[in-house]
């Protein structure tokens, strides 16, 4: 009986061998297929974040479908990525009842906020905190959620994105 059971193990080694490039390939079919902004933005993600966000998401958060929804809403880092993306004007949107329940982007906005001159706070009710960015002609051009971000990464993402100058 002992014969038979290796010889099984030696009959699977060369399935599995020849079954891991497909089942590799079909899990990368889904961080592929992406997601319309539509959808990423319901789910809380935008077109904005870099896939090498996800992975670092990843470490943070065990849940893998939500992972995976993130990989089907990034971006893919390049030379000419979306990172080199710049914008002229950004709005802070925020709804007033709800600012309390957000230390971290009150403290940017009684703090902070001069250091921007081309952004802008507007309270809108039922808003959640958001970035609206503005192209040089005053056009929206991307909103970004921002409920769960810490006032440095509001800062550094504002340093990166949002031209110093106001327009």
């Amino acid at each position: 009986m002992s014969s038979f059971s290796s010889d099984r193990s030696i009959w699977n080694f060369p399935v599995l061998l020849f079954l891991l490039p497909i089942l590799l390939v079909s899990g990368k079919e889904e961080t592929i297929s992406k997601l319309s902004s539509e959808k990423c933005e319901d789910l809380g993600f935008t077109g904005l974040a870099l896939c090498s966000d996800c992975d670092t998401f990843a470490e943070y958060v065990k849940d893998q479908e939500l992972v995976s929804d993130c990989r089907k809403c990034c971006t893919e880092e390049s030379d000419d990525s979306i990172s080199k993306v710049t914008y002229s004007a950004v709005i802070l949107e925020v709804c007033m009842r709800k600012l309390m329940f957000y230390p971290d982007i009150v403290a940017f906005i009684e703090e902070e906020k001069d250091q921007f001159p081309a952004m802008k706070v507007q309270y809108d009710y039922g808003s959640p905190p958001k970035l609206i960015l503005l192209d040089g002609n005053g056009n929206e051009k991307e909103t970004i959620r921002i409920d769960n971000w810490k006032r440095e990464h509001i800062r550094q993402f504002l340093n990166e994105k949002v031209k110093l100058s106001a327009t």
